[in-house]
């Protein structure tokens, strides 16, 4: 079992749950979260001249998988938030983390049962 955290643009939030639906992904989590990365907490448009802030609004998917759907989750979601054809900076992050436990409150189920 594995945790998968990904850090998206929420603009691409819809993209990436249709793309999860589309491999038989259909329970996550998501979080409303602040930071930043290689943009140094830049905004840049076109319009205006570049302004400085001190974070930037990202959407966390908390996503809890079986071994098997690791690979088809992180696929779905590289090719969902990826802006254009090179991807820019700011796109976001996936990590994945090894989960020891899951227990459905519910019935009381464990581990890959729960999920």
């Amino acid at each position: 079992m594995k945790l998968i955290i990904a850090i998206i643009q929420p603009n691409c939030l819809e993209a990436v749950k249709e793309a999860l639906t589309e491999v038989d992904v259909f329970r996550l989590t998501v979080v409303d979260c602040q930071g930043f990365g290689r943009q140094k907490g830049q905004l840049s448009s076109r319009r205006t001249p570049r302004s400085t802030v001190n974070l930037l609004r990202k959407v966390q998917l908390q996503i809890a998988v079986n071994d098997e759907f690791v690979e088809p989750t992180v696929s779905a979601i590289l090719s969902a938030a990826k802006t254009g054809q090179s991807g820019q900076i700011g796109d976001g992050k996936v990590f994945v983390l090894p989960m020891d436990e899951c227990v459905r409150i519910r019935t009381g189920e464990r581990g890959p049962d729960a999920i």
